[in-house]
């Protein structure tokens, strides 16, 4: 014989207790599209609602600090770039700012400009494969097929300046290592002109796109308070209403001397986010067209470092003391007092940091990396609770990271 239920009166906010059902655990990762890479979400569903998450790290884990303890300073700029490997040389200009301070070395105005157009062109790059990924995790494609000609008109720049595409390794302890090539900088500004256009389409595409709109207005919503709490920095602090930018705040490299805006959000949600790395590009575009425009003449590395910074190779293979100063840098690494520093960046997903102690010579005694996308995962718990499955996609999404830099 048939179970008769009794079915819950009109108005009930609780079911009955034989309506009840166990809750689902669900991992999410380490290998799924949405994740971009390794990370894993042990999640715990109440039929699509998710009512907890686990976010498990560490699957990219390389031991990056250890390893920046038993190498010369110089020889740790190609593992900065795999931190954040779709800005590396942010990544770069931020460590060797860390380790210039350390050393109270100050780089020539034209090595300050050309990190700076570097770094925002970076940033350009990084902003785009991530909303075109966050295009694609709500259903955009063709967002994806615009952004990512873009980067690779970008990637052609990066190449013709520092020989390499994706791992740049171009900064130095002291400078850069190599000047501008000739018409580089028009080149840069041919691309920018070029962009903006083309970047209002590709907003256009999303911004009032219905589809879009339903997967991120209102989803995944960070309170300003919730955002300062959880340490969150770059683009999704500035997303849920909090105006800080290290550009502005804390100025290095001499963005002191350019106009931008810094845009915020107001609501926090998936949306605000999306919106807030859309304008960050424009404002990427102003801050590169003012370097270029008021490029320095001068030196594009610090001369006066004679124990940090290699000679030229055209001394090196006609001086003897050259050559000598060049085969210590390169066997014993740029000689730094000891002491310590941190400084952090504002990096495309935020703030990437580097503490640096030294007892002196050329290896440093520890170093340790704060790492943004590892802050800015820490949130996951408290902003997926409640979501759908669906929209934890999104969230994902709208956070922007990287798990290279997360794990280091």
């Amino acid at each position: 014989m048939a179970t008769e239920y009794a079915f819950p009166e009109a108005g009930a906010k609780t079911p009955p207790a034989e309506f009840e059902t166990e809750k689902m655990s669900l991992s999410m990762g380490p290998s799924h599209p949405s994740t971009h890479g390794v990370l894993r979400l042990q999640m715990e569903l109440d039929g699509e609602v998710v009512t907890s998450v686990d976010p498990v790290l560490g699957y990219l884990h390389r031991g990056d600090e250890k390893i920046a303890e038993n190498m010369t300073y110089n020889q740790f700029v190609p593992y900065t770039d795999r931190l954040d490997y779709l800005a590396p040389l942010a990544n770069n200009m931020a460590y060797a700012i860390a380790v210039e301070r350390l050393a109270n070395l100050e780089v020539p105005e034209r090595c300050q400009a050309i990190r700076v157009i570097t770094a925002e062109l970076a940033r350009i790059s990084a902003h785009l494969m991530g909303l075109g990924a966050f295009g694609i995790d709500t259903g955009a494609w063709t967002v994806f097929m615009y952004t990512f000609t873009e980067r690779e008109k970008l990637y052609k720049l990066f190449e013709e300046l520092t020989g390499a595409r994706f791992t740049t390794s171009y900064t130095r302890i002291g400078g850069v290592s190599r000047d501008v090539p000739e018409g580089w900088n028009d080149r840069v500004v041919a691309f920018c002109d070029q962009f903006l256009p083309i970047l209002e389409e590709i907003l256009s595409m999303l911004t009032r796109n219905k589809i879009f709109m339903d997967r991120t207005v209102g989803i995944g919503v960070i309170t300003k308070e919730e955002a300062i709490a959880y340490g969150l920095t770059g683009p999704n602090l500035r997303g849920s209403g909090v105006p800080m930018d290290l550009r502005k705040d804390k100025p290095y490299s001499g963005y002191e001397k350019y106009d931008f805006d810094v845009p915020v959000g107001s609501t926090g949600d998936c949306y605000d986010r999306y919106l807030v790395r859309g304008e960050e590009m424009r404002q990427s575009v102003r801050i590169v067209k003012q370097a270029i425009k008021n490029f320095p003449t001068g030196d594009w590395y610090a001369k006066d470092a004679r124990k940090i910074f290699a000679p030229p190779k055209s001394k090196i293979m006609s001086s003897m003391e050259e050559l000598i100063q060049n085969f210590m840098i390169v066997t014993e690494g740029p000689q730094m007092p000891a002491g310590e520093v941190y400084f952090e960046a504002e990096n495309p997903k935020g703030a990437l940091g580097f503490y640096v102690v030294s007892k002196g010579g050329g290896v440093p005694w520890r170093l340790k990396i704060r790492s943004p996308s590892f802050c800015n995962l820490s949130i996951l718990p408290k902003v997926c609770v409640g979501a759908m499955v669906s929209d934890v996609v999104s969230i994902l999404g709208s956070l922007d990271f990287v798990m290279g830099e997360c794990d280091r």
